[in-house]
């Protein structure tokens, strides 16, 4: 079977599609073909071994060979279960999320009790395999650390991407007022998914405007703290989802470090977190696109020759929503 892998770190020409042995359906374990999957910005990150904290994890000079693969999102059809699995059959579609990497092959392995669940029937594959990171990520930032209540005014800043996307809609679904930031591209589609205000960043700067937040999901990273706490109530909640990736050994953590010396002396509350993979988050997010509430905005799709591509327009920071893998 063919499979994306990389061998060092570098730009997307390092990314090759390579024949690797086919996997196969271990006890507990089901065998999928992989229908589609989605790139984030963490496979960049591993790609290029950038900021240099990714290589105490995957390999200091090169990607030790456990850490050769790249996509954590995916959409398929269970192709054989092993022993001992209940809940799945082969035919069933399926989705989810793998900590472990290696979704941009055409087959997989995973345990049952992994984060994957059956596929919402109204999604495509590609719709299904844009959900996973992306949508985890809000969710958590919104409910988790951010703990919005109906009612409260939520502000997305890096609204038109693949979390912020997401964090419209989701927070929309959890009762609040939401503000999305974005360009003037794509104003239209923001205000489309549900936000009840769009502010273009071209044309007007958000940190300098009378209304106060409850909470603000900050994904663009792209205003200092202070301008950031300007626009939030007393009491308001700022959540760092990401940032640009500047320096080369902490990138975006550079910020967070910042704001948590920062934390103890100003009296809004503000926090950085890492979303993580569950299977009830994940059943929480497939009854939201199930009731219609969610729906996963793709930009492009490219298939499984074309990721190195893929990649190297998910850098440029102008996806608008998530940029899927056909396989």
């Amino acid at each position: 079977m063919k499979a994306v892998r990389y061998h060092r770190y570098g730009g997307p020409d390092v990314l090759e599609l390579q024949e690797v042995a086919m996997p196969a359906a271990g006890d507990g374990e089901l065998l999928v073909r992989v229908r589609a999957a989605s790139v984030n910005p963490l496979d960049w990150h591993f790609m290029r071994g950038a900021p240099y904290l990714v290589r105490m994890m995957a390999g200091l000079s090169r990607p030790k060979p456990s850490a050769s693969r790249l996509g954590a999102d995916m959409a398929g059809s269970v192709e054989a279960v092993g022993q001992n699995v209940t809940g799945f059959q082969p035919g069933d579609e399926v989705f989810g999320g793998l900590e472990e990497r290696g979704t941009l092959a055409e087959y997989i392995s995973v345990r049952a009790d992994a984060v994957v669940l059956q596929k919402p029937a109204g999604l495509t594959f590609e719709q299904a395999a844009a959900v996973p990171v992306a949508a985890f990520t809000a969710l958590q930032a919104l409910r988790d650390k951010g703990r919005v209540q109906p009612g409260q005014k939520v502000l997305v800043n890096g609204a038109s991407g693949g979390v912020g996307t997401f964090a419209v809609q989701i927070a929309k679904a959890l009762g609040a007022e939401v503000t999305g930031v974005c360009s003037t591209a794509n104003v239209g589609m923001v205000a489309s998914i549900g936000a009840d205000h769009v502010v273009d960043y071209t044309r007007e700067d958000f940190t300098r405007a009378e209304r106060r937040y409850d909470l603000l999901i900050d994904i663009a990273g792209n205003r200092s703290l202070a301008e950031t706490r300007r626009v939030l109530a007393p009491k308001g909640a700022l959540v760092l989802v990401g940032g640009p990736n500047k320096g080369r050994w902490i990138g975006p953590f550079g910020r967070t470090i910042r704001m948590l010396l920062q934390s103890p002396a100003v009296s809004q509350r503000m926090v950085s977190f890492l979303a993580h993979q569950n299977r009830d988050d994940l059943a929480v997010l497939r009854e939201l696109l199930d009731a219609g509430k969610v729906t996963p905005v793709i930009d492009r799709a490219y298939r499984l020759n074309q990721v190195a591509e893929a990649v190297r327009y998910l850098e440029t920071g102008h996806a608008r929503g998530k940029v899927v893998i056909t396989v």
